[in-house]
């Protein structure tokens, strides 16, 4: 701070002493060589004025009259002093600009926020980005020191996870222990991340704790979308149905989450060869495959890329309207079925009111994923988007592309 304040001083003295330099070095040189040049040019006058009376080019009257003028004109330009000198005392400009430009400063500086509290926020903010890793990391510390700290397990263990950290989310929850059991969120976060580190895989530890979080709030939305998880990826299509419709109730009906649950419904219920009114209230479409209204092909995985998938990833295959990206109908696969004879119709629809028979052309394409999510993530394997007209059935799709 006194090192500002001394170069804000320093600023307002240069810059009176700037303004007040013609007031504090006058020079006299300006102005004696005026006159001396004034004079130069009459002499002058007077030398031609001479000359020509010598010539007879003029009489004596407008010699002596044309003399005097001249004359004249000298004494008036000679005695008259430069501008400079005629400004007048300068005492009164000095001591109103002393005063004027350092309140101005001060005012400015008291209007914009002192220097203390710009210094302050800034060091504030740059902990905020800097020093999140040591903070998390002087709690994991005292939590060594203290691992009766239940509840501050959990909360590290929640920050690893939003960290992108799961090896070291899961082995805080694990310690975090019982505190777990009364929290439905925590334990489905618990689960997820389980799954995560297990590559996918909800059978055993993750399909417990969804269990106990279940127990804790039979409602829990994240626990219901594992649960139904778990049972798609085992082969229970059925029960993932059961457990999705439970969740679909739960969820706004128009919301883009709504709609997701629906497709995979679907889906599930595809796999699982029940009929629409089964295990759904929700009519069917009222377009279905039998309209001949689908796409139909077959997928197939590079032979250069499959060494970077497992038998259990998740092959999606997508179709779209032109130049939307909400999908009118989703086919999910493993890797181990490729390669993959496939069929989008209605009754893969993510919403009853975009419905793929509605279209005379689509875009197809097919993502394989590890986690199965909706989102691309990097890692994923993608193959081509073609656009065909819906109808088609030897469609040809080669996954052979990685997400960066």
């Amino acid at each position: 701070m006194i090192t500002f304040y001394i170069a804000a001083l320093v600023l307002i003295l240069l810059v009176l002493l700037v303004l007040f330099r013609p007031f504090l070095w006058k020079s006299n040189s300006a102005h004696a060589s005026r006159q001396q040049l004034n004079a130069a040019i009459y002499k002058e006058e007077l030398v031609k004025l001479e000359k020509e009376r010598a010539d007879g080019l003029i009489d004596a009257l407008t010699y002596e009259m044309s003399h005097a003028e001249i004359r004249q004109r000298l004494f008036q330009d000679t005695s008259e002093d430069d501008g400079v000198a005629v400004l007048g005392s300068p005492k009164k400009t000095l001591i109103a600009l002393s005063v004027f430009i350092p309140v101005l400063a001060v005012s400015m500086y008291l209007w914009l926020g002192s220097a203390q509290q710009i210094a302050d926020s800034g060091a504030k903010q740059k902990v905020t980005q800097q020093d999140v890793e040591k903070m998390v990391a002087s709690l994991a510390a005292s939590l060594e020191a203290d691992p009766s700290n239940l509840q501050g397990w959990a909360m590290l263990a929640r920050s690893y996870k939003v960290m992108g950290r799961p090896v070291e989310a899961e082995k805080a929850y694990d310690r975090a222990g019982a505190y777990l059991d009364g929290d439905a969120q925590l334990l489905a976060d618990y689960a997820d991340v389980a799954a995560n580190n297990a590559n996918g895989n909800f059978e055993g530890k993750p399909r417990a704790i969804i269990k106990r979080a279940l127990k804790a709030d039979p409602n829990n939305m994240m626990a219901l979308w594992l649960s139904g998880t778990a049972d798609y990826n085992q082969g229970n299509y059925k029960g993932a149905v059961q457990v999705w419709e439970r969740l679909g109730k739960l969820l706004p009906p128009e919301s883009g989450d709504a709609k997701m649950i629906q497709g995979a419904i679907l889906e599930a219920r595809d796999k699982a060869k029940l009929p629409p009114e089964t295990l759904s209230s929700k009519p069917a479409p009222a377009n279905t495959a039998a309209s001949g209204k689908s796409i139909g092909g077959v997928v197939e995985l590079s032979a250069d890329l499959k060494s970077r998938v497992k038998p259990d990833d998740i092959v999606m295959v997508i179709a779209r309207a032109p130049g939307v990206r909400m999908p009118v109908a989703i086919m999910r696969s493993r890797v181990a079925d490729l390669p993959l004879r496939f069929v989008l119709n209605d009754s893969l629809a993510m919403t009853p009111n975009m419905l793929i028979s509605q279209l005379s052309e689509a875009t197809v394409e097919v993502r394989i994923s590890k986690s199965g999510q909706a989102k691309p993530e990097p890692g994923d394997l993608y193959s081509d988007v073609q656009t065909v007209k819906v109808g088609t059935d030897k469609l040809k799709i080669l996954v052979d592309q990685i997400r960066p």
